[in-house]
């Protein structure tokens, strides 16, 4: 097999799946987010296949989330904006009329979360902002005028959608341990009317762990993603009967609805495992069902004869999709991969099930080199979250590993979405604990099955994935020949000192009290144990992140060169969480990569 270059994979651009793309209200343009110039820039273009995406905005920074005005003409946008990597988020719109972009947060010492929403008229928008310490719902007007509180729920809110009448908007906020909520609130009332509460979305006095409101087009109805036993299904509020009831209720998750125009068609995400489809429900008619290909869809949007939406896989980037609902017929609306790579020969991973320490079958992605063998050097890669999971997605970094005739293995430990309620609450309250036993004992899968030679396997990982790296270093020494944590926390107890708010609520729900249970925080922090680690370590931070403060892998760093250990920390002062700069996303790819082949290709 040839190998894949990996500066030249990272380099291939890719559309932002994670806050979405919008389409002009008269149906004839979609903007998005694409770092198709090493950048995250916005884009527009027409739903026409002959037209070019042409850039929308010159403001410097990283720009996420458009938002079209509710103007017939499409003529304002607005977007979330990242300076420095911080996600303390502007917020922004751009006439295009003009041709003329302004901040409407500039100088503020707060951050926005990146999901915001129109009022019907156009004048002002409903943001999140953590001004006062906590992520509330606020009003902001597009013409300088005054901020104006909406409502506090008290919990760190996520995103907030206005009804197209303008009479209420849906408030999505954290609930308890990895749960959400939904809470419809009363907008625009005139004082002299009848007083309307707030609504939460509960079922039989149980507050229901929604997400993803999305109103129909008559402002009737709610639709939503909510967990009300083991999967997520799609509910539908009534705001007038107050009767709340399931457009579809199945095995796997459904998420991330949407309505058709008309209003007669909603849509959604169905994910079974590694890979998804788009699904739709006409009235009474059966249930649709339509892929782009075998990988991984998000967030459709319905135009006048099909739908739009966002679609990757092992072989492919994220790109812009259109599909005619009538014939399931594809047409790509961008393009990410370079016509070299176009044939080039990627291993796609299988989904596979290992045993896991307690015996409790934990699934994973395998991508099995083409010479993989009890000779080869093996890869355990962990995810961040811990709510997702790995599926068929672009993974240049693995893609690149399996190609020098590595073997790769990502858990989809407990505590990874996609596998039911039960599974993603599993490390609630014992996260380093079994999340990193199951991530182990994947090196046992991996001998047992002739796939890797026991003296040759790193461990790597980003985010809570670079957490349970190091937690893996600590616990299980004698497993890892080398182990690269990216982005990482490693004491519990400062991390939580030192983030926001809202990550701080996070942490309490799901670790408990730092007071109450500092024997656990401490227990599960891979800090307090680095002296029991025997291979070379890298860590890899940003320097502005505000999830994983840099400050806790200097500290680890320290501590480890005054314990004697092989230990490398590589900085970057300029980026977060998520690194923006293509060139620091490829040195810091190709230097862990480098860091483990220092070990596994002795």
């Amino acid at each position: 097999m040839t190998l894949l270059n990996l500066a030249q994979l990272l380099r291939v651009p890719h559309v932002e799946s994670g806050l979405r793309f919008d389409i002009s209200p008269d149906g004839q343009r979609l903007t998005f987010s694409w770092n198709k110039t090493g950048r995250w820039e916005l884009y527009e273009r027409g739903l026409n296949a002959s037209d070019s995406p042409r850039p929308v905005s010159e403001i410097q920074g990283a720009k996420f989330s458009p938002r079209y005005a509710p103007r017939p003409d499409g003529s304002m946008l607005a977007f979330a904006l990242d300076l420095d990597g911080s996600e303390s988020y502007h917020i922004v719109v751009h006439d295009f009329k003009t041709n003329t972009t302004t901040d409407l947060t500039p100088s503020i010492a707060y951050a926005h979360q990146p999901n915001i929403s129109w009022s019907p008229d156009g004048q002002m928008l409903a943001v999140l902002s953590d001004m006062k310490g906590q992520f509330a719902s606020y009003l902001l007007p597009i013409d300088g005028g005054p901020v104006r509180l909406l409502k506090n729920i008290f919990h760190p809110c996520w995103d907030a959608v206005w009804s197209p009448d303008g009479q209420w908007i849906a408030i999505e906020s954290e609930s308890v341990a990895s749960d959400r909520s939904i809470h419809i609130v009363p907008v625009g009332r005139s004082r002299k009317g009848p007083k309307v509460s707030t609504i939460q979305l509960k079922v039989n006095d149980k507050v229901l762990n929604a997400q993803q409101p999305a109103w129909s087009p008559d402002s009737k109805f709610l639709a939503f993603s909510a967990e009300l036993d083991e999967w997520h299904d799609i509910g539908l509020f009534n705001v007038e009967t107050k009767e709340l009831t399931w457009a579809n209720q199945s095995t796997g998750d459904d998420t991330q609805p949407a309505w058709s125009q008309s209003g007669d068609t909603i849509g959604w995400i169905h994910s079974e495992g590694a890979k998804t489809s788009f699904q739709f429900k006409k009235g009474s008619a059966d249930l649709g069902q339509v892929q782009v290909g075998v990988g991984v869809h998000y967030w459709p949007k319905f135009t006048s004869d099909g739908v739009v939406i966002l679609y990757e896989d092992s072989r492919r980037p994220c790109d812009l999709w259109k599909i005619n609902l009538e014939n399931d017929a594809c047409e790509q609306l961008t393009n990410s991969l370079p016509d070299e790579l176009q044939d080039a020969e990627f291993i796609q991973p299988e989904e596979v099930w290992y045993a896991g320490k307690d015996g409790v079958q934990v699934p994973a992605l395998l991508y099995r080199s083409k010479t993989a063998g009890k000779d080869s050097p093996a890869v355990i890669n962990i995810h961040g979250g811990p709510n997702w999971l790995y599926q068929f997605l672009w993974e240049p970094t693995m893609s690149h590993m399996a190609s020098r005739g590595w073997t790769v293995l990502a858990p989809n430990y407990r505590g990874s979405t996609g596998y039911g309620k039960k599974w993603q609450n599993a490390s609630r309250y014992d996260m380093g604990g079994v999340d990193t036993d199951d991530c182990a004992a994947g090196v046992k899968y991996l001998v047992e099955n002739g796939l890797a030679d026991k003296n040759k396997i790193a461990v790597t990982g980003r985010s809570h994935g670079g957490f349970l790296t190091m937690s893996c270093m600590t616990t299980y020494p004698e497993l890892f020949a080398a182990g690269s944590a990216v982005v990482p926390f490693l004491n519990w107890l400062k991390s939580h000192k030192d983030s926001r708010e809202d990550l701080q609520h996070w942490n309490i729900e799901n670790m408990g009290d730092p007071e109450d249970n500092k024997e656990l925080w401490i227990a599960r922090s891979p800090y307090f144990f680095l002296d029991k680690i025997n291979a070379p370590v890298q860590m890899i931070s940003g320097g502005n992140d505000p999830r994983c403060p840099a400050s806790d892998a200097i500290e680890a760093r320290d501590k480890l060169v005054e314990l004697g250990k092989e230990v490398e920390l590589l900085l970057y002062k300029d980026e977060g969480h998520s690194f923006l700069d293509i060139n620091n996303v490829i040195d810091a790819e190709e230097k862990c990569v480098e860091f483990m082949a220092k070990v596994l290709e002795k």
